[in-house]
C-alpha cells in the first residue's frame, strides 16, 4: 500500500521544477543538490502515487501523461502551502515600514489624521504617508497600499472593506434661520441662499425624496459655490447659507447646535446610487500584513453604526 504522507512539500517542489526544465542536472544545480538525489525524491513520489511521472532518457526527462496530469495538482497544493506559511508567518510578525494611504481632502483632516497618532504608538515600526486629494485615483498606477474613498463601488479589480454608507443632511446656522426662516419642502429652496460645494465634475445636484419615493434633483443657485468644503461649512457656520453636507462632514456641528438639521422627513443625496465610504486595496488573494492592520485598526475605529453617524 502507498503512503500518502511521503508527499512533502519539497517533493512537488522538485517534481514542478523538474517538469518545467525537463531535466534532473539543471535542477539539481539550481538547487545545490546532487542529480541522483533529486531523481530519488522523484521515484519515491512516484511509488506513492502508484504512476510512473516521466519518461528518462539521456537526453530528457519527458512527463508522461500521469505527470502532465498530476502537474495541475502539484502547483495548486505548493501555492496553497506558500499561502498558508504566508499567512502564518505573518501572524508573528509585527506591521512594519511604508505604509502608503489616500484619502479625500477633509475626510482625511477629519476621521484619517486624529487617529494615527494611536495608530503609530499601537505599530510603532510603521511609516505613514498621508497623501490628501479629492481627485480620482487609479488604484492600478497611483502610489497608494490603500486608498479612502466615498462613492459607489463598480470595479472589482480591486478589494474593497467598506465602512458603512454616507449620509446627506441639509442644514443651516441657527443665525440664518432666524433671519430667513426655514424650508419646509424643496420647491423652498428657491427662496434660500444655498452654499454648493462644486468638484471637478461640476456643481453638486441637490436631490430630495419621500422614503420609498424616487430621487427628485432640485436645481438651486449657489450664492457661494467653492471646491473647498472647509470654506463652505466655515460659511454656513457664519450664517451666510445652507449646505447639503454628509453626516462625517457636518455630525459634529449638528450635534453641537452649531448647525440645525431641516426637512427631516425627506431624504436628501447628491447621487441616486448609495455612497459607500471604504478601504480600496489591490487584488490579493491575502493583502499584505501593513494594508490588513491599517484597515482593520480603522474599522475598530469607526465602528458601527459609524461613529460619527446621527442616527
Amino acid at each position: 500500500m502507498h503512503d500518502p504522507g511521503a508527499i512533502n512539500f519539497r517533493a512537488l517542489s522538485f517534481f514542478i521544477a523538474v517538469f518545467d526544465e525537463q531535466s534532473f542536472s539543471a535542477v539539481a544545480r539550481r538547487e545545490g543538490v546532487s542529480a541522483s538525489m533529486i531523481s530519488r525524491v522523484i521515484l519515491q513520489l512516484e511509488d506513492t502515487l502508484g504512476q510512473q511521472l516521466f519518461y528518462r532518457n539521456t537526453r530528457a526527462v519527458i512527463p508522461t501523461e500521469a505527470g502532465r496530469l498530476f502537474i495541475d495538482y502539484a502547483r495548486t497544493m505548493t501555492e496553497q502551502l506558500s499561502e498558508a506559511r504566508k499567512e502564518m508567518l505573518d501572524r508573528s510578525l509585527e506591521p512594519a515600514g511604508l505604509i502608503r494611504i489616500n484619502a479625500p481632502v477633509f475626510f482625511g483632516q477629519r476621521h484619517i489624521a486624529p487617529w494615527l497618532t494611536e495608530l503609530s504608538v499601537r505599530f510603532p515600526r510603521l511609516l505613514i504617508e498621508l497623501t490628501q486629494t479629492d481627485d480620482y485615483i487609479d488604484p492600478h498606477k497611483d502610489a497608494a497600499d490603500i486608498i479612502f474613498r466615498i462613492g459607489t463601488l463598480t470595479d472589482s479589480s480591486f478589494h474593497a472593506r467598506i465602512f458603512g454608507s454616507q449620509r446627506y443632511y441639509l442644514a443651516a446656522s441657527p443665525g440664518y434661520i432666524a433671519k430667513n426662516g426655514e424650508p419646509h419642502v424643496p420647491a423652498d429652496l428657491t427662496h434660500h441662499k444655498c452654499l454648493v460645494y462644486k468638484g471637478s465634475s461640476g456643481p453638486n445636484r441637490w436631490l430630495f425624496r419621500k422614503p420609498g419615493a424616487s430621487w427628485i434633483h432640485h436645481p438651486v443657485t449657489g450664492l457661494l459655490t467653492s471646491n473647498n468644503a472647509e470654506s463652505l461649512l466655515t460659511s454656513a457656520l457664519g450664517g451666510m447659507g445652507m449646505v447639503l453636507f454628509p453626516d462625517w462632514l457636518i455630525g459634529d456641528s449638528l450635534k453641537k447646535g452649531d448647525l440645525v438639521r431641516f426637512m427631516a422627513e425627506y431624504d436628501s443625496a447628491i447621487k441616486t446610487e448609495p455612497q459607500h465610504i471604504a478601504a480600496i486595496y489591490p487584488n490579493a488573494r491575502h493583502p499584505p500584513l501593513n494594508v490588513r492592520t491599517v484597515i482593520d485598526y480603522f474599522v475598530e475605529v469607526y465602528g458601527s453604526p459609524l461613529y460619527w453617524q446621527l442616527d
